[in-house]
């Protein structure tokens, strides 16, 4: 499995034409306590960079983008019950949703950690 980063603080974990996405713990710290997520709906096509979730918090709300484009084929529903995985495992079980890959070249254009971890200490 890969995972990739976006300058918007996703990640996203690909696997075979399946991308799990969520929010980097960088993210979640400067939300600070999530208290809401808006999935998106399973079936629904997204485009790299649209709008896919709303997550909010005590602090404000954050759209979460699509960092490729493709199908969702599941939202994590434990969000729903639980908003808080966010914060307690923003780069694990606090996943947002997958989706199915429609163009795999574009995670050319993304960050590995590297990348991103020097891209967020330059913040």
């Amino acid at each position: 499995m890969s995972r990739y980063f976006t300058d918007e603080h996703e990640w996203i974990d690909v696997s075979g034409d399946i991308a799990t996405v969520g929010v980097t713990d960088y993210a979640q710290c400067q939300l600070g306590d999530i208290v809401f997520a808006e999935l998106p709906e399973e079936g629904k096509a997204l485009s790299k960079g649209d709008d896919a979730a709303v997550v909010e918090s005590v602090k404000a709300a954050s759209d979460v983008y699509a960092p490729v484009s493709g199908e969702v084929v599941e939202a994590n529903s434990a969000l729903e019950a639980d908003p808080a995985l966010i914060n307690s495992d923003a780069e694990g079980d606090g996943w947002f949703f997958r989706l199915r890959l429609s163009d795999i070249s574009e995670l050319d254009g993304l960050m590995d950690r590297a990348a991103y971890d020097a891209f967020v200490a330059g913040l």
